[in-house]
């Protein structure tokens, strides 16, 4: 009951948080997550109050499936923007701005952070240095998705964002795993093969794998059916059975293989948006049933921000650090593969500031390094850097998407309908 009722409370709290949002002209996913903090554990749910906020850590991590099952159905709507027709025309575009972009963040942040260590020894090993500068690829995709939603931005620059958030889970998995593999090599002074190169090659190719087979197996379930109802309720059902699948780990010879649940429903959602003649208006039915769903997802999300990174000076020097060059790596990476794959002014000048956001795969790759003698610190610097990027991300990417001209001025008519 008490779940139910705290359920209830974010779910109408951030709703009614968005129509303030509103008033001051910020996107609706920033007032989610302003009343996902409010009603976390360091405001409302301070008060100790079961059922009127969340009371505790615990409390918000005992409903992480729901979050599980959205960023799945996130994946899901991505997916659905790499149709062929598409990839034919920004394919290339899209591949090179999102392992440029990528590596940019990742070196720059690994020289900035390995020059505070130098200046510095006791404030940051190499070792969590260079962990960081990994997690710096990462972009969350479901704020920007959220903000392209909300405003039915359209247009080149948003396509290609689109491609470029999904492609970037795939480019963090490497980047991540050989990183982490050095500095726990420098650690423990000797380096595996097998985890730096091997594990995150064959966890990419089984999520791809898993999600074209979920693909296709919907594709031919749909088929019996010819109802719009049922036709919805079957695609739930997979996105649900692949957001599941996707959690589970095994070995094999001594390789831990496992799953992106990012990469499998995104791949679920390409092949059967490719295959699939019916698929644009089931995609459209399929987003009207996730509203609320999307709402909680931001609101715990909220809730997960941790404020007590804040009392830590040298998590607050080394966050600074990070986000700081973090956001230019990410803007010159993107502005510079832009130019080179002949982007247009616009999309050279605005599409970094869009890639700015960054939450859970982050905070996912941030618990794997906890094993790291520094981990706690860079679990932390994790926390203040998604704080930061999770509040003014949606309000920059909505004021990007504007200056380029893929939203119309007022966000209430579908710039989608005007292109047609």
């Amino acid at each position: 009951m008490k779940i139910l009722i705290s359920l209830s409370a974010a779910l109408i709290g951030g709703l009614l948080m968005s129509r303030l949002a509103k008033r001051l002209k910020l996107p609706a996913v920033t007032a989610y997550l302003v009343s996902g903090l409010l009603l976390g554990p360091f405001c409302i749910g301070a008060l100790q109050i079961e059922g009127l906020g969340f009371t505790s850590m615990e409390a918000v991590e005992h409903l992480n499936m729901i979050s599980q099952v959205a960023l799945g159905f996130i994946a899901f709507t991505i997916g659905n923007e790499f149709r062929v027709s598409q990839l034919k025309a920004m394919g290339r575009q899209a591949i090179t701005v999102g392992i440029l972009q990528a590596v940019t963040a990742t070196a720059l942040v690994d020289a900035a952070l390995i020059l505070l260590h130098m200046i510095c020894p006791d404030v940051i090993p190499v070792s969590s240095a260079i962990t960081l500068g990994a997690i710096a690829a990462a972009t969350a995709p479901a704020a920007t998705l959220m903000v392209v939603r909300q405003y039915k931005a359209d247009g080149p620059m948003t396509r290609l964002l689109l491609m470029v958030v999904a492609i970037d889970d795939a480019v963090g998995l490497v980047l991540f795993s050989a990183s982490f593999g050095v500095a726990m090599a420098l650690e423990s002074g000797t380096i595996s093969v097998v985890t730096v190169l091997v594990e995150p090659v064959v966890e990419i190719i089984l999520s791809l794998l898993l999600g074209a087979a979920a693909g296709l197996a919907l594709y031919w379930v749909e088929q019996f059916f010819h109802s719009r109802s049922k036709r919805l309720s079957i695609s739930i059902g997979f996105v649900l059975l692949t957001a599941g699948l996707s959690m589970e780990e095994f070995e094999i010879g001594g390789i831990h293989c496992g799953f992106s649940l990012l990469l499998v429903c995104m791949m679920t959602g390409t092949l059967f948006c490719n295959i699939c003649d019916f698929s644009e208006e089931l995609m459209a039915r399929v987003d009207s049933w996730t509203a609320p769903l999307f709402v909680l997802f931001f609101v715990l999300s909220g809730a997960e921000l941790d404020l007590s990174v804040l009392r830590n000076p040298s998590v607050l020097l080394i966050g600074v650090i990070y986000t700081l060059v973090r956001s230019l790596g990410k803007y010159l990476g993107a502005y510079g593969s832009c130019a080179v794959t002949g982007c247009s002014e616009s999309i050279k000048k605005y599409l970094g500031i869009t890639l700015l956001p960054q939450a859970g795969v982050a905070l996912g790759m941030a618990i794997t390094a906890q094993s790291l003698s520094d981990g706690t610190v860079v679990r932390s610097v994790v926390l203040f850097s998604v704080l930061v990027y999770e509040l003014v991300g949606p309000a920059l990417t909505k004021r990007a998407l504007l200056a380029a001209g893929e939203i119309n001025p007022e966000g209430r008519t579908s710039a989608r309908k005007k292109a047609a």
